[in-house]
Order: structure tokens, then sequence, then C-alpha cells
């Protein structure tokens, strides 16, 4: 269904030119994942390659931390700053809340309120992650290691993160796609090839003797696991909640039935997102401050474990995140009040269901309903290939194959869902100049 879309969309020529221009903005993203900072020696990543923190890192980077890219920061800040903005707008900072209500002209605030806070993010997080990285490593990756050049390597980062979150607006404003999802799906796509790689390594090459059949199997189960992950995402992302929706004023020629469409999981994959970006960024100032203090006190021991995903203190703390962001990106997405605002202002109603507070009391119940489903979905989803690689002692970066499943899928069928919007635009637009 998605190659018939995708051959379809390619003939029309406004569509086709969206479809180019993401696929020319995403070469230009993967171009700069191969240009390494300088006066690193990105090799020596190597040593310490299967950290935890670092495969979460690579993941919302879109993999340019792999080569300690000038790109290595990807849309990590970003997300981070959306986050925090989004927070001050609930009745936090009044300027934020005003900003919010004030529609076009707001949001285009908030926007340049986001990539200040992301500016300074980005230049924190790039010093503390490149002195990190040289403290860990016993072969030193800074060549020359001093405050000065980590202050250089922090500004190219920064200014690589800057351009990458521009590139994902402009794929956002001028391509097909979410911009930041697009970015870290191909960074995803891209890892598959090693991925799989790996996988067929730890299972087939490197086992022998008797071991060998029972790995053999555990392979086969893998796989038919993600054959189920994969089947069971796509349905879940593209089930929906059917509001019956009735009218008091009928226009002549109206359909009779009407209906409110809600997804059952409202959030979509960006908690998920927002959660592996929450979870990276105490990982790499944790250690730092280890490495400063000379010792592992226990409370930052403890600290260090929970936004550790593969301890089971961490697991749980990520799926907190996970549900927390559900519910509050439901919210965002689906605003009650504007929604029973909307119905009112449409002379619509729901069947049982008085108008206006009513409204927006039966909406708010049902979102925390959706809400509560889709984030343990999300939770479960995420979590499984964890508990799997705990058990079966795989590499860290199998680990994160469901979170990987879900941005894939879930931004595969965003980006399909858009381009049947723009075929079903144009039939109607034909339609209407054919009656002309």
């Amino acid at each position: 269904m998605f190659f018939k879309i995708l051959k379809d969309a390619l003939k029309v020529k406004n569509v086709r030119k969206k479809i180019l221009y993401t696929i020319f903005i995403i070469f230009v993203f993967r171009i700069g994942t191969h240009i390494t900072v300088p006066g690193v020696n990105a090799k020596n990543l190597e040593q310490i390659k299967d950290l935890p923190f670092l495969n979460m890192l690579s993941l919302v980077s879109g993999n340019a931390l792999t080569n300690f890219s000038v790109f290595a920061m990807g849309v990590s800040p970003y997300i981070t700053a959306s986050i925090i903005v989004q927070l001050l707008q609930m009745d936090l900072v009044p300027r934020f809340v005003e900003w919010g209500k004030q529609g076009e002209v707001g949001r285009r605030k908030l926007n340049q309120a986001t990539r200040y806070i992301s500016l300074f993010i980005a230049l924190f997080q790039s010093i503390g992650i490149v002195s990190l990285f040289n403290a860990l490593s016993s072969v030193s990756i800074v060549k020359t290691p001093n405050i000065q050049t980590y202050f250089v390597i922090g500004c190219i980062l920064t200014a690589g993160s800057v351009i990458v979150t521009w590139l994902g607006e402009q794929i956002t404003d001028k391509g097909f796609g979410n911009g930041v999802s697009m970015i870290i799906f191909s960074g995803i796509i891209s890892s598959l090839p090693a991925t799989i790689k790996n996988f067929y390594e730890d299972f087939f090459v490197n086992v022998k003797g008797s071991q060998a059949g029972q790995y053999a199997l555990y392979a086969v189960l893998i796989i038919l696991a993600v054959l189920a992950i994969i089947f069971f995402t796509t349905f879940v992302q593209q089930a929906e909640y059917k509001i019956p929706i009735q009218y008091t004023k009928r226009a002549q020629g109206a359909p009779t039935n009407s209906y409110l469409p809600l997804k059952v999981n409202p959030a979509g994959v960006i908690p998920v997102i927002f959660a592996s970006s929450l979870t990276a960024l105490p990982s790499t100032i944790i250690p730092l401050v280890e490495n400063w203090l000379g010792n592992s006190p226990a409370w930052l021991t403890t600290v260090q474990s929970a936004f550790d995903y593969t301890t089971p203190i961490g697991m749980v703390v990520y799926a907190v995140l996970i549900v927390l962001f559900s519910f509050f990106y439901t919210f965002v997405q689906v605003n009650p009040e504007k929604t029973a605002e909307n119905l009112q202002k449409s002379s619509a109603y729901i069947p049982s269901v008085r108008p206006g507070r009513e409204t927006q009391e039966f909406m708010s119940m049902l979102l925390k309903r959706l809400a509560t489903v889709g984030s343990v979905f999300l939770a479960f989803v995420s979590l499984t290939p964890i508990l799997a690689q705990s058990i079966l002692g795989s590499s860290s970066e199998f680990a994160l194959g469901g979170t990987s499943l879900l941005i894939l899928i879930s931004t595969g069928i965003e980006s399909m869902k858009q381009l049947e919007g723009y075929l079903l635009k144009r039939k109607y637009v034909g339609f209407i100049n054919t009656a002309k």
C-alpha cells in the first residue's frame, strides 16, 4: 500500500517536489554525520560504544554521535528545549501562557524562545559530553584536552545542532513529515545494516558447540517477536476511537452521520523521543561529576542507576517518563476546552452530552483513558527489547530495538497519511475545477 501511495504521489508535481526536497535535506544531514569534529580521535569512541547512555544519545541524535561528527548533538537539545517551553506554558510563566493563546503570532514567539533555550542547552550538553567521553576513555579522545579546546569543540557541536534543527524545520515547512522525526528516522535507517550484522554475529557466528542450536532458537524467537511488534504497533498506531457527532443546523446535502476521530494513541511517538532525550541528559552529566569529585558518592550512584535503562530501577523510571509525557502530550495535541468550543461554534454536539463545560469534561475523561492505553502500549513496546536484552545478554544496541521500531513505524505511518492527504486534496481541487 505504501509503495502504491508513493508511486501515485511521485506523479504529482508539487508532491514530488516535497518528496525530493525531503530526500535532499536528509542527504545533507547524512553527509554532515560523517564529518568528524576537528581535534577529536573518533576511533577511540569504540572503547565506550557499549555504554547504555551513549546508545540512547546516538538514537536521539539521528545516529550522528557514532562518528563524533559536527552533527553529533542532533535535535536532542531542541527536543529538551521544547519540553521546557511546553511545561512553562502550563500556568508557570504568564508570558508563555499568553503567547500560547495568541495563535500564529504566539507560536512564532514560542518557537523563537525554544531556539534560544536549545542554544544554551546544546552548548552546555556538548561541552559535558566531550569532557565525559575523554574522561571515560582510557585513550584520549580529545587530542589536546583543556578548557579552551572543550569550549571550541562545544561551539562547533552547538552550531551543528542549530543547523540540524534548521534542516528539520525546512522538512516540516517545505517537505513532508515531521522534521524532527524524519531526522531521527534517517539515522535509524542508516544504522540498520550494522544492527543486523551485530545480531547475526551474536547469535550465529560467535556461538559454537552445544549452545549454537539454543542461540539459533533464540534468534528465531526474536525475529518472530519483532514481526509481532511491527504488526501490533502498526495496528495500534492506526486505531481510532470515533465519537458520534450531531448537528442542530444541517445544511442541505450534508451527511446524516458524522464523528470526531481520536487516535487510540493520541500522543504518537513523541513521548518516547522526549523520554529518551530526558534520560540521556542526566546520564551525560552524572559520570562527569563523578570524575570531577574523584569518587562516586552513594547518592550519585543511585541517581545514575535511576537513569540507566538497563537496570531495573532505570526501566521503571524510563517507563514512568513515557507515561507522564504521554498524558502531557495527549492534552497538548487535543485541547478539551478548544474542542468543546469549536463544536459549539459549529452547532455540533455529542449525543447525551451537553455543550460547553460538560463536553469539555467528557473530552478530558476520554483523553485520560486513551492516554492510559497509549502510554501502556508505548512503555510495553519500548521495554520489551530491553528486558529481552537483559535476559539473553545481547548487545545494548538491540535493547533500543523497540524504541527504534516504534519511531520507524510511527514516522512511516504519519508520512504515508500526509501523502494520502496531498493526493486527496488534489482530487478535490481537480473535481472543483472540472465542475466550474
